[in-house]
């Protein structure tokens, strides 16, 4: 796909900030594609804050501040080659911010139906494991029921930024075989707290278990941490 294509040379710096993007007929030439498909990436594109169209000069590499961070896709494209130290640090301190608050207010806000929604989600990566897809849908699934049990329209908002940020690392750790503990036990601790009505407890639970996930992946990068 030529917008995850472009996005990738941007975002590892093969195309600079200013760069000027080959003209849409260029494009369509060089590659063999339609325009419609080169006008559809860089809408895609443009859509993300990646590039944007200037007078007199053409559509250009946008500074990374411009850049829609949080947007599932730019978050998997940052996630297409090896990520660099910061991305990893600044997703896990995100989450480390968002979840274990959220996991506090779910434990005071919670339903049955929110409960349920999460058990399943344990029980399906307890018996599918994270190896497997439906697994790893599972993991993304407990998350989200867990950011709508906090019952916060704004966080629940977050819920496709998180659950990225999940899928994506769980990802990495098991194509480098660091998947550390046992990551349904600590799953299931949180549930646990939750389910218990226990504010203090579930946060302290949902942060043992990003930071042992960070662990994992530093120490994956850097052996001697």
């Amino acid at each position: 796909m030529l917008a995850q294509k472009l996005a990738t040379e941007i975002i590892s710096g093969h195309r600079l900030p200013g760069d000027v993007l080959p003209t849409e007929m260029d494009m369509s030439i060089s590659l063999g594609i339609s325009r419609t498909a080169v006008r559809e990436a860089m809408r895609i594109l443009s859509s993300k804050g990646l590039i944007e169209p200037r007078p007199k000069r053409g559509t250009c590499v946008t500074e990374k501040s411009a850049w829609n961070l949080l947007d599932p896709d730019v978050i998997g494209w940052m996630f297409a080659n090896e990520p660099d130290d910061r991305l990893v640090r600044n997703l896990f301190e995100l989450r480390l911010i968002i979840e274990p608050a959220a996991a506090a207010l779910a434990a005071q806000r919670r339903n049955v139906t929110h409960l349920a929604q999460m058990f399943k989600a344990l029980e399906i990566m307890d018996r599918d494991t994270l190896f497997t897809e439906s697994g790893q849908q599972a993991d993304k699934d407990f998350h989200a029921a867990l950011l709508a049990a906090a019952d916060n329209d704004q966080l629940a908002s977050l819920n496709a930024s998180i659950g990225a940020s999940v899928a994506l690392s769980t990802r990495y750790k098991i194509e480098h075989d660091v998947l550390g503990s046992d990551p349904v036990a600590a799953h299931r601790a949180v549930y646990d707290a939750i389910e218990h009505s226990d504010p203090a407890e579930a946060r302290w639970c949902m942060e043992s278990l990003i930071r042992q996930a960070q662990k994992d992946i530093v120490k994956r990068r850097d052996p001697d941490t």
